[in-house]
């Protein structure tokens, strides 16, 4: 029987700067300038590096060269779930804008809790990271005095602050649901329904539920102000056949059902057409969001469209901006980007 081969501690530790600089046949301090400036050695000596890196499998040590600058060139990213496709689609514009500039991602889900956020936030700053992306911008109180304390830019997005930490990137999810509001009543509708999840620590979902109600208020007075939730976090279709299955059977005169998620008002659109209800004939549907499946859905979804990608995007350069080559030297912004009504097929001119 042959023995088991006992890794030795030279087999198993780190590989040095020192070795890959031996392999390579340059001295130590090219080695670092190759990894971290290039621009300052030949192309073939940065070349002949990489390829010793490879070969000996080096990883640098991040965290002395952080000390030493001062800079860990890790951007915070603190979103609600990783499940939200708009989530992703700002995550991929976030890294897009950062990632020239050498930066990387770090990234915490709070699950829509105020709280969560503040722990996620706590273990993220031990980190030392150059910047922070939180989408929202309501807080608990030691979340904002850990930012305070932390001395580096913040960008809030997902929604427009009057009172920003630092920098925001978003647009009035408010103003947003009250122009769709206005588009649905304008075509007749008089009975609407509202169906979705509000947790507490969703304020974006929190103000398009006010912005309907403040609808209802000014659009169509006598009618109930009715809103269906389901418990939870998650946007998806079976959800959203859920709550179309609830509004049917508690609110049979309603004449419209508007979502607050795209994916919520799909699955309903599906799952009329299962049942044989037609869409907008029968009841009208619109959610809120633009996610790509709404495009793809018969009859197509009217929705409000956000430019996920795009607050990501302008996240990231205006956090390269505050963050500056020596320092924090850009100045705080605040950036409205903006909501797109998108007319669909799912609601239709009302008659009398």
């Amino acid at each position: 029987m042959t023995a088991k081969r006992v890794p030795s501690r030279r087999s198993t530790r780190s590989v040095t700067l020192a070795e890959v600089a031996a392999h390579a046949g340059v001295s130590a301090q090219t080695v670092s300038r190759a990894i971290r400036q290039p621009s300052l050695v030949s192309e073939a000596t940065v070349e002949r590096v990489l390829a010793s890196i490879r070969a000996t499998g080096y990883v640098p040590n991040l965290a002395a060269s952080h000390l030493a600058s001062n800079r860990s060139n890790a951007i915070a990213v603190l979103i609600p779930t990783v499940s939200a496709s708009v989530f992703a689609d700002m995550v991929q514009g976030l890294d897009q804008a950062v990632s020239p500039g050498g930066y990387h991602l770090l990234i915490g889900t709070t699950g829509y809790r105020l709280d969560r956020e503040e722990e996620v936030l706590r273990a993220f700053l031990g980190r030392r990271p150059d910047g922070i992306v939180l989408a929202g911008t309501v807080h608990t109180e030691a979340s904002r005095e850990l930012l305070a304390a932390a001395r580096i830019p913040v960008i809030e997005t997902w929604e427009l602050a009057q009172d920003p930490v630092d920098s925001v990137v978003g647009f009035s999810n408010h103003d947003a649901m009250s122009a769709l509001m206005d588009h649905v009543c304008g075509l007749g509708y008089r009975r609407p329904v509202l169906a979705g999840q509000f947790p507490p620590g969703d304020v974006r979902a929190l103000r398009r539920r006010a912005a309907f109600e403040g609808g209802m208020a000014r659009r169509v007075p006598e009618a109930p102000r009715r809103v269906f939730e389901m418990a939870g976090e998650s946007s998806s279709l079976a959800i959203g056949a859920d709550l179309f299955e609830r509004v049917r059977r508690e609110a049979p005169d309603a004449d419209l059902v508007m979502f607050t998620s795209d994916a919520f008002a799909a699955g309903a659109i599906l799952s009329a057409n299962r049942q044989g209800v037609r869409v907008p004939h029968d009841l009208g549907i619109t959610g809120f969001g633009g996610y790509d499946l709404g495009a793809h859905v018969s009859p197509q979804l009217t929705t409000v469209s956000v430019p996920s990608a795009a607050i990501g995007e302008r996240a990231g350069h205006a956090l390269i901006e505050r963050i500056g080559a020596n320092g924090r030297t850009g100045e705080p912004v605040t950036i409205d980007v903006g909501y797109t009504l998108v007319p669909g097929e799912s609601v239709a001119r009302r008659q009398g």
